[in-house]
C-alpha cells in the first residue's frame, strides 16, 4: 500500500511504541481493577482497520505471512457479532522480527486508549510471575483477573509476552475462557482477544526459510502449511514454555499460530530507513550502511539473517547520529 493512500494514526518513533509495551507490562493496570467493581468507565474499542493495515504495510518488514493471517483473522473475528470463541492468537518466531511490534499495532488500532487502554492488559512473566513457588497464588489471581475485566468489557485483549519464559502449569486456568463454551463463570468472554508471543519455533522456521532460498524459493512462496508443523511440535516438545500439558494445544484452541520469517539484510535497511523517518530525520547513507556493518548476521557462511532481527536498530541509530 503507497504511503499516499494510508491513513496512520500518528504515535512517534517505533522505539517509543515499543517502550510502551514495556511500561505496560511494569504494573498492573489500576484503571482496570476500579472497572471491576464499578460501571463508570466504557470499553473504548474502536477497531481502524485501515490505519492497522497502513502501518503493517509500511513498518513490518518481511512478514508476509504474519501480515496476511493476522489482519484475515482480526477482520473475520471483529466483524462477526455473535463470535463462538475468543480470538487466540500465538506468534511466533526469532527475536527481533516483529512479534511486539504487532501486538502493540492490535491495542493501538483497536482501542482508542492503545496499550493504555484500561481494557488492554499486558503480561510479563518475569515482572507479574517471577517466582515458580507462588504458582497456585498466580493461578488464583490471572483467572480471577480475567475474568473481572470480561466482566467490566467483553471486548478486552491479554497479551502473554514471553511465554517460553513462562512457568508452565500457569495457563492452564484460561482454558475455560478460550473454548466454545458461551459462558464461563457467568461472564460473556466470547468477543475478547488473547495473543500469546514466544521464540519457540524461531529456529525451526529460520531452517525452513534458509531451506527456500537454498533452493532459489522466493520468501513470498513460503506458507503456513509449510511452517505450522514444525512451530506446534517444537511448542509441544518444550517443557519451559507456558502451553507444556495445559491442553491448549492439544485442544487446538488456538485459532492461528502465527511465524515470523527470520530477517535479512534488505529488512533490517528497511527498518533503520523506517526509524529515521519516524525521528523526523533524512536517510543518510553512512548511518544506514554504519547500522547494517555493526549488525551480526548467520548462518556463518551465508550471513543471511540477522541474528537481533531489527530490535536494536534504534540504540544503533542513536549512536551513529
Amino acid at each position: 500500500m503507497a504511503a499516499a493512500t494510508c491513513a496512520c494514526r500518528p504515535w512517534g518513533s517505533l522505539l517509543g511504541l515499543l517502550g510502551l509495551v514495556s511500561a505496560a507490562a511494569a504494573v498492573w493496570d489500576l484503571t482496570s481493577l476500579r472497572c471491576n467493581f464499578g460501571s463508570f468507565c466504557e470499553c473504548d474499542f474502536r477497531p481502524d482497520f485501515q490505519g492497522l493495515e497502513c502501518d503493517l504495510a509500511q513498518h513490518l518488514a518481511g512478514q508476509h505471512l504474519a501480515r496476511a493471517l493476522v489482519v484475515k483473522a482480526l477482520k473475520a473475528f471483529v466483524q462477526d457479532p455473535a463470535p463462538t470463541k475468543p480470538l487466540v492468537l500465538s506468534l511466533h518466531g526469532w527475536t527481533g522480527t516483529g512479534k511486539s511490534f504487532v501486538s502493540s499495532l492490535l491495542a493501538h488500532y483497536l482501542f482508542r486508549g492503545g496499550l493504555r487502554s484500561p481494557h488492554v492488559h499486558h503480561f510479563s512473566p518475569l515482572i507479574h510471575f517471577p517466582h515458580p513457588s507462588h504458582m497456585e497464588r498466580y493461578k488464583k489471581d490471572l483467572k480471577s483477573w480475567v475474568q473481572g475485566n470480561l466482566t467490566a468489557c467483553s471486548r478486552s485483549l491479554f497479551l502473554f509476552d514471553e511465554m517460553d519464559k513462562l512457568a508452565p502449569g500457569l495457563i492452564e486456568v484460561l482454558r475455560p475462557f478460550l473454548g466454545s463454551s458461551w459462558v464461563v463463570y457467568g461472564t460473556n468472554y466470547r468477543k475478547a482477544i488473547f495473543i500469546f508471543i514466544s521464540n519457540t519455533g524461531g529456529e525451526q522456521i529460520n531452517q525452513v526459510v534458509l531451506e527456500a532460498w537454498r533452493s532459489r524459493r522466493d520468501r513470498e512462496e513460503i506458507r503456513l502449511q509449510e511452517l505450522e508443523p514444525v512451530i506446534s511440535q517444537a511448542v509441544l516438545d518444550n517443557p519451559h514454555h507456558g502451553f507444556w500439558h495445559s491442553g491448549i494445544m492439544e485442544e487446538h484452541l488456538l485459532d492461528t499460530l502465527v511465524p515470523f520469517l527470520p530477517l535479512q539484510r534488505h529488512h533490517v535497511r528497511h527498518c533503520v530507513l523506517n526509524e529515521l523517518a519516524q525521528l523526523g530525520l533524512e536517510p543518510r547513507d553512512e548511518v544506514v550502511q554504519a547500522v547494517l556493518d555493526s549488525t551480526t548476521f548467520f548462518p556463518e557462511e551465508e550471513q543471511l539473517f540477522s541474528s537481533n532481527g531489527c530490535k536494536t536498530v534504534a540504540s544503533r541509530i542513536a549512536f551513529f547520529l
